[in-house]
Formats: C-alpha cells, structure tokens, sequence
C-alpha cells in the first residue's frame, strides 16, 4: 500500500512560519506536521510513501535525507496556479492503479484513524470527524454556521459536503483531508479530471467530491471522533500549543 502527502503549497495564513519553509515543516508539538504525518502512514502499514512538493520543494528534499521514515519527493510544478487536486494528479504515476492513502499536509493525526479509513470497503473513502463542533470553536469562538460546511452521511456513505448550512442539524461531521482510492478508485478519480480537463486547475478537493457525488459515485465516509487538528493560520498554531501545555486539548492526536 502507497501513500502521498499533498505538500506543494505555502500556506500563507500561516505568516512568519512559511516565509522561509513550506507548511509541510511548520512545527506543532515539537515535530514538523510532515514529521506526524509519516509516522502515523507508516505506523498504520503504509510501505510506499511520497510527498508531492511545490514552494521550497528543497527543504521537503533536505528533511527527506534525515527523516527516520523514508519518503519518495514528488513535484507539482504549477504548485502556485493550481491546488491539492492538480498535486494528486502530479503523484499518479507513483500511486495511480494501487491502493493508496492521501493526506493534506497540514492536519496531524493517530495511524488508528488511517486504520479506520482502510477497513473501509468503498473503492473511494473518506474520514470525518463527529466531534467536530469541539474543535471549531476552540479555533474560531462563535456561531458554527458562519462559517462551517454541510457534511451529511447516509449507510456509510457520503452524501453532501461543502454546502452554506443553515442549520448545524446539516453539518453531522467536518471532512479531514484524508482520503483513500483503490484500483478501481483511481481509475473514477482519473476519469473524473480528464472529463475535467484545464479546469481541474481551479477546482478545489471539496468541489471534486461533490462533482463525484453528482456523477452517482459512491464515496464512503469513516467516522472517527476527534484526535487530529488542521493547522491552517497562525492563530491555530497558538490555540493548539496553548491547549496541549494545559492538558486540555480535546482533539490530541497523540495517544
């Protein structure tokens, strides 16, 4: 089993953390978010492992040299025109036709939820996250709906994403970035973005998923509960270095 890490980006909410290194090697609980990422891969029986970079591509090649869990350095070239999807494309020739795991590069998380998401029997696979509400307004503070996304499973499978909710009864779990494809899996995914073609350039993961959905492809949707965070600006890297010093954080990933 393969897996890729989509680690092209900068990461510009992130400010001072990413003017000099890509958000891949930011530090949360004194380990690089990469760092996190391939251990849990790794520890959940990942044997192939690539990561897809793109801004500072140089330091991802340099952590490669040292890191205690080998990792293959992949390239998006067009890294700053295009997004994770583009960046997938970029590792088929590596992955494409085998089973394989997909992260973003920004969220931390346990192998047990990686697990979880290969005991799922659907060809294309998904986690959510139930506890959802916890962590949003640990981040954010106020009302969910401001800014939360719909998330609606039905018999293990996905049946919205992405959406304006109007009420938290729509969002029943927060998509993570983590995602499985099998053979046949690959083989919807690939066809999907050849159907397409240069817009695949400016459709994000989210908007994929949903194109999928409207396709009739079934999508599983694993339900975990908490233990894991995305670290998507500078505050989130604050509020997350506060809690774990205090013993309170409720989506610790790391036991």
């Amino acid at each position: 089993m393969k897996a890729v890490i989509l680690a092209a980006g900068r990461g510009s909410r992130l400010k001072r953390h990413t003017d000099e290194r890509p958000k891949a090697l930011v530090e949360l609980a004194g380990r690089p978010l990469l760092a996190w990422q391939l251990s849990a891969l790794a520890s959940a029986g990942a044997g192939e492992l690539a990561v897809v970079g793109g801004y500072r591509r140089d330091l991802i090649e340099a952590f490669a040299v040292q890191s205690p869990v080998p990792f293959t350095t992949l390239e998006n070239p067009r890294w700053a025109e295009t997004n994770m999807l583009a960046s997938l494309l970029c590792a088929a020739p590596f992955a494409g036709g085998e089973e394989c795991l997909i992260s973003y590069s920004d969220i931390v998380y346990p192998a047990r939820h990686i697990q979880a998401l290969l005991g799922n029997p659907r060809p294309l696979a998904l986690t959510y996250d139930t506890d959802w509400e916890r962590l949003w307004r640990l981040r954010n503070g106020g009302d969910p709906l401001a800014d939360a996304e719909t998330f609606r499973e039905e018999g293990g499978l996905l049946r919205e994403i992405g959406a304006r909710p109007q009420s938290l009864e729509e969002v029943r779990g927060q998509y993570m970035g983590l995602l499985k494809l099998t053979a046949e899996g690959w083989k919807i995914w690939l066809d999907r973005c050849a159907a397409l073609g240069p817009a695949v350039d400016r459709t994000d993961m989210t908007g994929f998923l949903r194109l999928l959905l409207a396709d009739g492809v079934d999508i599983g949707a694993t339900a975990v509960g908490g233990a894991w965070c995305e670290v998507d600006s500078d505050q989130d890297l604050e509020i997350y270095e506060a809690a774990l010093a205090a013993g309170t954080f409720s989506h610790d990933w790391r036991n």
